[in-house]
Order: structure tokens, then sequence, then C-alpha cells
């Protein structure tokens, strides 16, 4: 187990989303709010050390949720770019942890996150989610492994690392990752509401992001 205020939250926000389309995929409207905002506001009562949004290309503005903004200057680069971005960050701050979240994953749960919390046993642990089949994100990260995510390239991101780790199994209904148009329809249809269709899309004034998500702009 593991004191969420050893942990630093790395959120990966700077997907390219080439299998999305041209649009800001995480400024998509999802009941009634940005989509990345999901997250944010699952995860805000958590105590984290620090919390760490890894961006490019966005309108959202993270820094007004309680994030430390980090640029990927280059996200074709793939995800394991993002990834190393964070760990650093969170290298940087002091972080015993790090639990790696995504930001096209507007379903996850603090409940769950908790759990990945109860089952770390030290530095070398890796805790995925899983949905009975397939491990992946939120995944947490004991600082023993911080070289080897640093040492990631492409865009299978810390996959390996993750099949390796201990899998807390969860529904699939929370582990939904939003990658393509479908996804997305497919999400306000099974969950949405009928505003959620509707345009203008986001962006929003960043100055009124917090109150959009009930997050405090003072974060954690």
């Amino acid at each position: 187990m593991i004191d969420p205020e050893q942990v630093a939250l790395v959120l990966l926000a700077a997907g390219h989303s080439h299998r999305f389309g041209e649009v800001d995929k995480l400024a998509e409207p999802f009941l009634d709010k940005p989509l990345a905002y999901h997250v944010v506001t699952a995860l805000e009562a958590i105590p984290f050390m620090t919390r760490i949004a890894i961006v490019s290309d966005t309108v959202l503005d993270f820094a007004e949720l309680g994030y430390e903004v980090v640029e990927n200057p280059d996200p074709t680069l793939g995800q394991a770019r993002s990834v190393c971005h964070g760990v650093k960050r969170a290298k940087e701050r002091g972080a015993q942890a790090v639990l790696i979240a995504l930001a096209d994953m507007p379903r996850v749960t603090a409940g769950h996150v908790y759990r990945l919390f109860d089952a770390f046993v030290g530095d070398d642990s890796v805790v995925a989610s899983s949905d009975g089949v397939q491990p992946m994100p939120p995944a947490l990260f004991g600082k023993g492994r911080f070289e080897e995510l640093l040492a990631l390239d492409g865009d299978q991101g810390a996959r390996d690392l993750i099949r390796g780790g201990k899998h807390v199994v969860t529904s699939p209904a929370e582990l939904i990752d939003i990658d393509t148009q479908d996804d997305l329809r497919d999400l306000r249809e099974t969950f949405g509401l009928k505003t959620d269709h509707v345009t203008p899309r986001f962006p929003i004034d960043p100055a009124g992001a917090a109150g959009a998500t009930g997050a405090s702009p003072s974060g954690d």
C-alpha cells in the first residue's frame, strides 16, 4: 500500500489523435463538459503530492485545474515520449511513485485508483488496471521503475511493463478509452446527454474551466 501523498499523478493529454480526426478530441463534449475533464474531476479529491499534465495542441487549460503543465513538443513520436516527460518531472519533485492516467478515459473512478494504491507493495511495484482481459492504464509505478519508464520509446508506452505487473480488475465500462469518433459516439449513446451532440464544440474560456468541472484551481 502507498499513501497518495507520495504519488505524482501524470495525466497524458498529448495524443495526436490521428485516429480521431482533426478536432481536439479531449475538448469534445460529453455530459456537457470536455471529455478530458471527467478524469480530472474523478481524481480531484485524491491528495496526490503533485499533478502533472502532459499536453500538446489542446485548448484545455489544465493549469487552471491545479496541474503543472508540461508541453510535449512532438506527440507524433509516440506515447512513450509523454510518459518520459511526466516521469522526469515526477522524479524531480521527489515522488515515490507515479500514477499514469489517460485523459481520454472519462469513466475512471477514484475508488478504483485507491485499489491500485492498496495493491502497491514496494519501489519496484507495477500495478495496472484490467477489464479482466487486457491490462491498461491507469497504472501505478514505484520509483524503482522510473529508469525503465524514462528509457521507453515509440507508441507502445509502458505496455510491456504493465503486462508484467499486478492487475486490478474493474468493470470494462470504467476503462473505456476514446480513440475514434465511433468510440465517442458509442460513449454518448450509452452514458451521455442529448446536448453532447450539439455544436459549437469547445474551446471554452479557460477562466471558466474550473467551474465547468467543479474543480478547484488550487488542485491538490
